[in-house]
């Protein structure tokens, strides 16, 4: 598969061969230097052909049987910390120039970072040859391509992980006296399908076989998306090494992470959900097929601390006096995508007074402690599962911890310290047991494009949810909790299926909130649907905007799912820099889900959606998955014009408003809380028409208190005056202390401002655009398009200080606005 694509404006390749070998476990050792911004180290991958993880289910079945009796007397090892300088001693002792080797007589094509261009014959590859079929060549030797972009690789080898003592025991031998590749690749074999309950030994064993010494260099080549590898003489992926060793570096410019400073002007980095994911962190296999577990030590300077995707509370190991390492570990398989790493001087933020936060005290739950409760048998692939854990089962808070930079205490303190214990319980109440022993939150930079970002036991939030009341904080958070579930423990099979995340976190975010706040059944409603109304609103608006074929949720269609026959294949918009400003799949995602539940009634409906989870947790998932369970579970009388076709058709694979949800809006009576808003609204439009100067006194309006919700619905209703008068827009901010409401209702009232040229608050929006900016682009469209000398110069003046830390898809949109 030759994708020959244009990185800066085309679709997404996935270009790894994940039909002929699946990467079963990483072990990462990095420094990070924060001068050089570069990230530095190696990455050890130990891998499994395609005949034997084709037979995984039988395999696995048999090892378990075989293994279960055995006593796992290994525990955890301190991790052994070598630096990269020291680490290259256990190399082959093979001639190398630059960590890249040539055959005789080829040149030397490397540049100064020990990269390679695209020539016919760099490290003695030939990427058009070996690109297009990466399977069984005959007489040519099999490539192992991993996707890589925006790195240095500097040298790959071959493991010798016979060296490592005890590793005969995964031999029929005794003694390894002869060592073979076929050796060491069953060493590998019976390594990564050791049963789950001896995940420590199997995790002991991977740190020392990602130590041990190199046996012989490996030919390996690079272009704009892969990295390829290959041994001479290995014509299968049976035959290449099952374990192998990659020298590398970042680079200050990769895109899948951000070098920036925090809110108190210290540095830091972190992974900001790229729409390129890690590829730009290390080598790896980014198709969610490829479900891979990890371990990494990461050194840093001891003033930093690195947060990580990891089961474990790491702390931090003194090496030398400045310089700490941290180690981190994931026992249950994840797509290489969802690994986030965040190093930075942040401060770890607690209560002071004595609350539910207290229970965050516990230790997690670690699998070797586990009171295995089989309810059935699992579907997943085996690993220390929490849904057969019994303790776990009843942890409704989970132990968490909460990361941001010393200047944001107080706002943490006020806000979000005090809704986690209830958002994290009331996810429990909804679905049952947590997929993650415990949670990581993280405040980061101002620069993050979005309001929040989940990953396995770390969560990113942005800055502007902690403003205002605790509204926005308390939704946004239970939105990222939903993601454990959905997008995390159950993912997509095929990312173009985006609905599957983020429409099912939606979704939840509404009931868990309402749950969280302990609002009775008529509260809840009232509330759910004041945000249905927004929600349907910002439907409305994302239609008239955005292109059509962006507005499908499965737009491969029956395609979906599909590769290559090497695995391969492609992600349409997945460059786009429009697609992260895109609401689509979550509203259209969340309107069907809301449709479903609707004709189910909650209660059934969520009883199912337990059912599912239990079903499918730990798994990869189509929409027919999901919808054809669902439909075994409605009785006959409800599944009246509902099928998978009938919902491909009507709510997956059209663009525009689904012609169910446009007769549901239509025959929807308006809730109390939105006509309560609409009599305001009258209000303020009389207010507004009132003479300046008035003959006789009139009677003041007096105004009702709205929740944060119903003010930006007001809002929302006011954007649509034509005209509206400084005195009214001066009174409005008075009224509503809009200044200090949070960042949903101030971008609403920022729009207002630039509509009516009310120049008295431009400092607001000026305001908004540094501090906010992940949810600012929209505003820097209507400075420009108001054609006003004064806005125009004012968005100019914010791009131009924000634009060296602002996110670069976010730069990229608001350059082509500006420029």
């Amino acid at each position: 598969m030759d994708i020959q694509l244009d990185p800066a404006r085309d679709d997404l390749p996935l270009m790894a061969n994940t039909s002929h070998i699946l990467v079963k476990h990483y072990v990462l050792d990095l420094d990070v230097d924060f001068e050089s911004q570069i990230i530095e180290g190696t990455i050890v991958l130990f891998l499994e052909d395609g005949n034997r993880f084709k037979k995984q289910n039988s395999s696995i079945e048999e090892a378990c049987q075989s293994e279960s009796n055995k006593a796992c007397k290994f525990g955890m090892p301190e991790p052994c910390h070598i630096s990269v300088t020291n680490a290259r001693t256990f190399s082959s002792e093979m001639e190398y120039n630059d960590f890249a080797i040539f055959s005789k007589g080829e040149k030397d094509t490397s540049d100064k970072n020990g990269n390679h261009d695209n020539q016919e014959h760099a490290s003695g590859i030939s990427s058009s040859k070996y690109c297009c079929d990466t399977g069984n060549h005959g007489s040519e030797d099999f490539l192992l391509v991993l996707d890589c972009c925006d790195l240095s690789v500097l040298k790959v080898e071959e493991v010798d992980v016979a060296a490592v003592p005890g590793m005969e025991k995964f031999t029929r031998s005794p003694k390894l006296t002869v060592v073979s590749e076929e050796l060491r690749n069953q060493i590998i074999r019976e390594l990564v399908t050791l049963p789950a309950d001896c995940w420590r030994e199997q995790l002991d064993y991977y740190a020392c076989c990602s130590q041990a010494p190199g046996c012989g260099e490996l030919l390996f080549d690079t272009d704009s998306w892969s990295l390829q590898i290959r041994k001479t003489g290995a014509q299968t992926a049976t035959d290449f090494p099952h374990a192998i060793r990659i020298w590398y570096k970042t680079k200050p410019e990769g895109r899948s992470v951000t070098w920036t400073s925090d809110q108190s002007d210290r540095p830091c980095v972190y992974t900001v959900g790229s729409p390129i994911n890690n590829r730009a962190l290390f080598p790896c296999q980014e198709p969610p097929v490829a479900m891979s577990t990890w371990q990494a030590t990461v050194r840093a300077a001891a003033s930093f601390v690195v947060l990580m995707s990891g089961e474990n509370f790491a702390k931090p190991t003194q090496l030398w006096e400045g310089c700490s390492s941290w180690y981190y570990y994931v026992t249950m398989p994840m797509p290489a995508s969802t690994f986030t790493i965040a190093v930075g001087c942040w401060t770890e933020m607690k209560l002071e007074t004595c609350s539910s936060n207290d229970l965050a005290t516990e230790r997690p739950f670690s699998p070797s402690e586990a009171n295995f409760r089989h309810v059935g048998v699992c579907s997943h692939m085996e690993y220390p599962c929490r849904f057969q854990n019994a303790s776990a089962a009843t942890q409704e808070i989970i132990p968490y911890r909460v990361f941001a930079p010393v200047c944001l205490k107080g706002a943490c303190q006020e806000t979000l310290l005090r809704l986690i214990p209830p958002c994290l319980s009331a996810a429990h109440s909804v679905l049952g047991t947590h997929p993650f022993s415990r949670l990581d939150v993280l405040i980061v930079p101002a620069n993050f494009p979005s309001l929040g970002m989940a990953s396995p036991h770390i969560v990113f939030l942005s800055q502007s949810i902690l403003t205002g009341r605790s509204h926005l904080c308390g939704t946004r958070l239970c939105h990222e909790i939903a993601h454990a579930w959905f997008g995390l423990a159950i993912g997509a099979r095929d990312w173009t299926e985006e609905w599957l995340s983020e429409g099912f976190a939606t979704h939840l975010e509404d009931v868990f909130w309402a749950a969280a706040q302990q609002l009775d059944s008529h509260e809840a409603w009232e509330q759910q649907e004041l945000r249905a109304c927004l929600r349907w609103r910002r439907l409305q608006d994302e239609m008239r905007c955005s292109p059509e074929e962006m507005q499908v949720l499965r737009p491969s269609k029956d395609k979906t799912g599909h590769t290559s026959d090497s695995g391969a294949s492609v992600i349409k918009q997945g460059l786009n820099p429009e697609k992260i400003f895109m609401q689509v799949h979550y509203l259209k995602g969340y309107f069907l889900l809301r449709f479903l539940a609707k004709r189910l009634g909650n209660e059934t409906y969520f009883s199912f959606l337990r059912k599912f989870v239990h079903t499918f947790h730990g798994q990869l998932i189509l929409s027919q998955d999901f919808l054809q369970m669902l439909l075994e579970n409605i009785p006959e009388e409800k599944r009246f014009e509902l099928s998978v076709e009938n919902i491909y058709q009507n709510w997956l694979e059209s663009s525009g408003i689904p012609k169910p949800l446009q007769r549901e809006r239509c025959a929807e009576a308006e809730c109390g809380l939105a006509r309560q808003v609409r009599a305001e609204v009258t209000k303020w439009i009389q207010v507004n028409r009132r003479p300046r100067k008035r003959k006789r006194r009139v009677k003041e309006e007096v105004f009702e208190k709205l929740l944060p919700d119903q003010l930006v619905l007001l809002l929302e209703h006011l954007l649509e005056q034509k005209t509206l008068s400084p005195r009214t827009l001066q009174s409005l901010q008075r009224t509503y202390h809009l200044h200090d409401q949070d960042a949903e209702v101030r971008h609403r009232w920022c729009e207002l401002i630039v509509k009516h040229k009310f120049m008295k608050a431009y400092n607001s929006v000026e305001r908004f655009l540094q501090e906010d900016q992940a949810m600012g682009v929209y505003l820097y469209g209507e400075l420009m398009v108001s054609e006003d000398a004064r806005q125009q110069q004012l968005a100019r003046r914010c791009f131009e200080r924000t634009k060296e830390q602002m996110d670069r898809s976010s730069a990229q949109v608001v350059a082509e606005m500006l420029f």
